[in-house]
């Protein structure tokens, strides 16, 4: 296994890992084996069966990033700071051996706290974020990660300046799956002009609250098929993130069902926007953080 080493993002319900030659990807696994799935005590124990061969003969280099770093997760790591770089990512990880052998890293998440106003936290996306500025080599620009919490963010000279979450997708899961919205409905079927229809709905002057009622009146009158609420309410949901900020060029970082879904709201609105995959950057900013490790270790020698 010599040079290789193995990428991680384990978050609260995914995990997902490559296997790493350099910058050249050997192989890739994902479980449904998130934090939320594993034992008190168990991590070690757990991602060396979930690595399994890559791990059997040799003792990898391993950096991991997400919620493993949380207070559910392996190891707790205190969260970076604003404006974030990648040395100041560095400087607060998490450094630890496994049970078989391996150096193991956690990068941190970072955290807003602005005097007086509400504070907010990412984990993993700041990867994401670096890999993007990496890829398309660009230092200012601003982008959306869609996901179970939504980030918006903002890079200024390539240090993470401000972003802030939005519950999307976790909001649409519950009220599709346990309000009265989502009740009895029959397969969803994709429908862009409900989706777009929500959209359309959620640039109106009224509480949210109010707004996701229609899901349910909009069906009543017939003026929905209920093979089509959930599209709706999805465009009602997604539209929302774009009435806050709503100016300039926007990157979406996802895959690619979510970028889509992201880029038809945002053509809605007026805006322009890119789309580039979510794994591309997660694993272009990883490479980069690994490859700092490095130096930093043999710099140690």
């Amino acid at each position: 296994m010599s040079g290789e080493w193995i990428a991680i993002d384990w978050g609260t319900s995914n995990f997902r890992a490559w296997l790493m030659a350099g910058n050249d990807v050997l192989d890739k696994r994902s479980a449904s084996c998130g934090l939320l799935h594993v034992e008190p005590g168990r991590f070690d124990s757990t991602l060396k069966m979930l690595l399994g061969e890559w791990v059997e003969s040799g003792s990898p280099m391993i950096a991991m990033a997400g919620m493993v770093g949380s207070q559910q997760g392996w190891y707790e790591v205190d969260y970076c700071p604003l404006p974030a770089s990648t040395d100041s990512l560095l400087t607060h990880s998490k450094k630890f051996t496994t049970s078989w052998g391996s150096e193991a890293w956690i990068v941190p998440g970072i955290r807003k706290a602005p005097n007086g106003d509400i504070p907010d936290v990412m984990r993993g996306e700041e990867v994401q974020l670096f890999g993007l500025s990496l890829l398309e080599g660009i230092v200012d620009f601003r982008a959306i990660l869609p996901g179970t919490h939504s980030k918006h963010a903002r890079m200024k000279k390539r240090e993470i300046v401000d972003f802030s979450t939005y519950m999307t997708g976790e909001l649409f899961h519950v009220l599709i799956t346990h309000s009265l919205l989502g009740r009895a409905l029959p397969d969803a079927v994709v429908d862009d002009s409900a989706f777009l229809r929500g959209v359309a709905a959620s640039r109106r002057n009224a509480a949210l609250s109010q707004l996701l009622f229609s899901a349910r009146t909009l069906r009543l009158s017939g003026e929905i098929p209920p093979e089509s609420v959930s599209d709706y309410l999805s465009g009602l949901l997604i539209g929302m993130e774009f009435c806050t900020d709503n100016t300039g060029l926007v990157w979406l970082v996802g895959s690619t069902a979510l970028t889509r879904r992201y880029q038809l709201a945002a053509n809605a609105f007026g805006i322009q926007t890119r789309c580039i995959d979510g794994d591309r950057c997660f694993i272009a900013g990883m490479q980069s953080l690994q490859q700092q490790l490095a130096e930093k270790q043999n710099g140690q020698l």
